[in-house]
């Protein structure tokens, strides 16, 4: 099969899901026209129409399309008002990343000219986060779930740190800085978490020693929160463990503009899902007015993703291509939706982010 054909299999949520799903669809197909790129769309179900029609939100036939494909479109889900997991309601996000080993979650967060940021200085930073162990107790245990309660009243969670997955998620932050501005900031809480978190600081310095190049230095995450608000602009790539990174990330991409812009992508060795960091905001769903960017932005980093794993420039142009006519789309006044102050729906931003892309296709 040509390098320039690729399969992205379609998991359009619940909420907002299936209307931005298709929107980012509208502008792949438009970069893939640019680009000389063959894409297949196949959807999967999930969420509540697959709990409704097949008894759970992750039926195998879904995961399984995901995992034959060479990439995959998650929209966002509704997995708090889901049932027990005993009743059907899986994670499909959190099943994905344990079930594909998708170990590092890549969340930029980036000023956009003609949106300022939130507080401080122009934000350009990337959040590298672990993202198949850590507090998280739908993927942290080979067996069971890592929360149980011994009794009515005592209520436990478990945390996992291992030394594989530590190594391997700093080794992509130094790998990344290398080809960015050349720093890495290590979060943790070591002065509490003395042995969990001092594992994951044992492994980050060990790679730090095999990337001289890169500077590297570590703070406390409730520091580092602090520091973001202070000066965001002072960070290039972040490195940390699960939880941290979830958290600091959204705080990363509301400094610097907007959750709503904030593109997100779960990658491994063999598989990469590219995921909307917001939620399913169900009291916007089918009155085509979701913003439909973090999406959009975070199917460009799956397009560059294949492109670095096929060594083929053209997805790298594709993804390119993508990023710049969202970020023009974004800057005009005239072409925000209308949580950027704008007035466009979801459709509508979508065609013209397809505008600005055959503009600067040009």
């Amino acid at each position: 099969m040509s390098t320039r054909c690729a399969t992205l299999a379609i998991l359009s949520g619940d909420g907002i899901g299936p209307e931005i799903t298709k929107a980012t669809q509208t502008v792949l197909d438009a970069a893939a026209a640019q680009c000389g790129l063959m894409l297949t769309f196949r959807p999967a179900v999930i969420g509540f129409d697959a709990l409704r029609a097949h008894g759970t939100t992750l039926p195998r036939p879904s995961f399984d399309i995901v995992q034959a494909a060479d990439g995959a479109i998650l929209g966002p889900v509704s997995h708090n008002e889901y049932p027990p997991v005993a009743e059907g309601g899986i994670n499909p996000s959190g099943a994905l990343r344990k079930g594909l080993d998708l170990f590092a979650n890549i969340r930029p967060a980036k000023t956009i000219a003609g949106l300022p940021p939130r507080c401080g200085s122009d934000v350009d930073l990337v959040i590298v986060r672990e993202n198949t162990e850590g507090f998280y107790a739908d993927r942290n245990m080979y067996a069971g779930n890592g929360e149980f309660m011994p009794t009515p009243d005592v209520a436990i969670a478990v945390r996992n740190v291992t030394r594989q997955a530590c190594t391997r998620i700093a080794e992509v932050a130094f790998e990344l800085a290398s080809q960015r501005r050349g720093k890495v900031t290590s979060v943790h809480k070591a002065n509490v978490f003395r042995l969990s978190d001092g594992l994951y600081l044992e492994c980050t310095r060990a790679v730090a020693k095999r990337y001289p190049q890169v500077d590297y230095e570590e703070r406390l995450v409730d520091a580092m929160a602090a520091l973001l608000v202070r000066d965001a602009g002072a960070f290039d790539v972040i490195v940390t463990t699960n939880m941290f990174g979830d958290i600091l990330s959204d705080q990363a991409s509301e400094l610097s503009g907007s959750l709503g812009l904030a593109a997100s992508l779960n990658a491994g060795t063999d598989h990469a899902v590219a995921q909307a960091q917001h939620g399913s905001a169900p009291d916007l769903a089918g009155r085509n007015i979701a913003n439909p960017a973090s999406l959009i932005g975070s199917a460009a980093m799956l397009m560059h993703w294949l492109g670095e794993r096929r060594a083929e420039p053209a997805f790298r142009s594709a993804a390119a291509l993508m990023h710049r006519a969202l970020e023009a789309t974004c800057s005009a006044p005239e072409t925000r939706t209308r949580d950027l102050g704008g007035t466009l729906g979801t459709d509508a931003f979508a065609a013209a982010v397809v505008r600005n892309l055959a503009a600067l296709a040009v």
